[in-house]
C-alpha cells in the first residue's frame, strides 16, 4: 500500500492544492487508534509512516525513570503487527475523504473571507419565510430577512448582485450572509459602473439609503478637471440608470460632498432650492431656510428627503419656509451665522451653491452681494441668496439670475 499512497497524496497535491503532510498527520493519528482498538494494547503506541515511500512502522512507547518528571525518557519498540495493512488500507480511506473535506471548506472559507464588503452574483436558489438562498457556484450564501429589501421580491432563477456582510467559519461549508440594504452595495454598484470612482478619481464620501425607496450619495473629485457628480451621473444620465436598474427602480440622488457644512448641507437638500443655512458646529445642527414653496420638497414624502439629507451629513436639519423663518425672526441670524469659509463669500445661489467670489475684508460677503446686504440692514429684509446677471433688476428683483451671474463670476 505504501507507494500507492504516496502517489495518491501527490496527486490530490495537484488537483486540490493539499498538502500530504496534513493528510499524513491525520492518519498517523487514525492509525494509532486503530492499533489500540484492535489489539487492545495497554502502552502508548505511536505510528510514523515514511513520507517517501509510504511505509507504515508502529512503535510502543514505554517511559523509563520517573513517570512524573517534566521530560521523561522514553522507549519506543517497533510492534507492526503483520495484518495491519489490511486495517491501515481502510483507515487511510476514511481519512483522507475526511482531511480533503476539511481542505475544500477551509480553501472555501479562505476565498470568501476576503472578500467581506464586496459584490458578488448569484441566482435566487430557493425562498421562504426565513431566508433566501443564493447559489455563488460553489457555495450558496444565505440573504436573511433583515437585508431583504421589502419591495423587491425574489423568484426562483433571478440573477442577483447581493453585497457580502459576513463569512461564518462553520463545522460544514462556510456560511456566507449577504445583503441587498446595505449601503456598501451602493458604493459597490457605483464602482463598477464608474471608472472614475474605480480609479479613485472620483470619491464616494458618505452614502444614505432607504431601500427599495430612495437614496443619496455625496461625491467628490480629487482631480480638478473632472465633474464628480456628472461622472456619476454619466452622459444624459446613462451610469446612474444602469445602478437604478439593477436596485429595480430604486431612486438615487447624486450631490456634491463639501467641506463647508452650511454648503454640503444645502446640497445634501437637492432636489430643493435652499436659500439660507445656519450650522451650529458644536451641536451639529443645521437650520435651513428654503423658498415658501420649496418646503414640501426640501422636507420630502413623509420627510423621506430631510431624513436622507440627515443621514448622508451626519448633521441634525431643522428646515423652515421663508414664511416661517420671518415669524420667528430666524431669517436674518440665518444668512448672517454662516461662517466664513477659506474667504469666500458665504451668499448661496437658488441652487444651493456657494457664491464662488471671494469676500471683502470684514464682511461675509463679496462686492455684489454687499450692497443687499446693506440693503437688507436699511429695509429690514434678508439679503438674497443669488448674484444679479448683467441685465438683471434692483434687488428685488435680481434673484432669477443668481445662476448666471454666479458663473460669470
Amino acid at each position: 500500500m505504501g507507494s500507492e499512497l504516496i502517489d495518491a497524496l501527490k496527486q490530490l497535491e495537484r488537483e486540490k492544492n493539499i498538502d500530504p503532510a496534513t493528510i499524513l498527520e491525520g492518519l498517523e493519528q487514525a492509525l494509532a487508534a486503530a492499533y489500540k482498538k484492535n489489539y487492545e494494547d495497554e502502552f502508548e503506541v505511536r505510528v510514523a509512516i515514511h513520507p517517501e515511500t509510504g511505509a507504515i512502522s508502529v512503535f510502543k512507547q514505554e517511559i523509563i525513570g520517573d513517570p512524573e518528571a517534566e521530560n521523561p525518557e522514553i522507549n519506543e519498540t517497533e510492534v507492526t503487527p503483520k495484518g495491519f495493512g489490511r486495517i491501515a488500507a481502510q483507515t487511510a480511506k476514511q481519512v483522507i475523504l475526511q482531511r480533503i473535506r476539511e481542505a475544500e471548506r477551509e480553501l472555501m472559507y479562505g476565498e470568501y473571507v476576503d472578500r467581506e464588503g464586496d459584490i458578488v452574483t448569484g441566482i435566487v436558489q430557493q425562498t421562504d419565510q426565513r431566508y433566501t438562498l443564493v447559489n455563488l457556484g460553489r457555495v450558496e450564501a444565505l440573504l436573511p430577512p433583515t437585508e431583504q429589501v421589502p419591495t423587491e421580491r425574489y423568484d426562483h432563477g433571478t440573477r442577483l448582485k447581493t453585497y457580502i456582510v459576513e463569512v461564518r467559519r462553520t463545522t460544514k461549508e462556510p456560511q456566507i450572509v449577504v445583503s441587498r440594504t446595505h449601503p456598501g452595495l451602493l458604493k459597490r454598484l457605483f464602482e463598477l459602473e464608474v471608472p472614475e470612482v474605480f480609479d479613485g478619481f472620483v470619491e464616494i464620501k458618505s452614502v444614505a439609503r432607504e431601500p427599495g425607496h430612495r437614496s443619496k450619495i455625496a461625491v467628490a473629485s480629487r482631480d480638478a478637471s473632472i465633474d464628480a457628480v456628472g461622472a456619476c451621473v454619466g452622459p444624459k444620465g446613462a451610469r446612474v440608470r444602469m445602478v437604478v436598474a439593477e436596485l429595480r427602480g430604486e431612486k438615487i440622488d447624486v450631490v456634491q460632498w463639501s467641506e463647508d457644512p452650511a454648503t454640503f448641507v444645502g446640497n445634501a437638500l437637492s432636489p430643493a432650492k435652499v436659500k439660507s443655512v445656519r450650522v451650529n458646529e458644536d451641536e451639529r445642527t443645521a437650520e435651513v431656510i428654503v423658498p415658501d414653496h420649496q418646503l414640501s420638497l426640501a422636507i420630502g414624502k413623509e420627510g423621506q428627503n430631510a431624513r436622507l439629507a440627515a443621514k448622508l451629513t451626519n448633521w441634525r436639519i431643522d428646515i423652515r419656509s421663508e414664511t416661517q423663518a420671518a415669524e420667528a425672526g430666524l431669517g436674518e441670524a440665518a444668512s448672517e451665522d454662516i461662517e466664513a469659509v477659506g474667504g469666500r463669500c458665504q451668499a448661496l445661489t437658488s441652487s444651493g451653491k456657494q457664491c464662488r467670489n471671494k469676500a471683502r475684508p470684514g464682511s461675509k460677503y463679496c462686492g455684489i452681494h454687499q450692497k443687499y446686504e446693506e440693503q437688507q440692514a436699511a429695509e429690514g429684509e434678508a439679503a438674497p441668496d443669488a448674484e444679479p446677471g448683467p441685465d438683471a433688476e434692483p434687488a428685488e428683483e435680481a434673484t432669477a439670475g443668481g445662476e448666471a451671474a454666479e458663473d460669470a463670476s
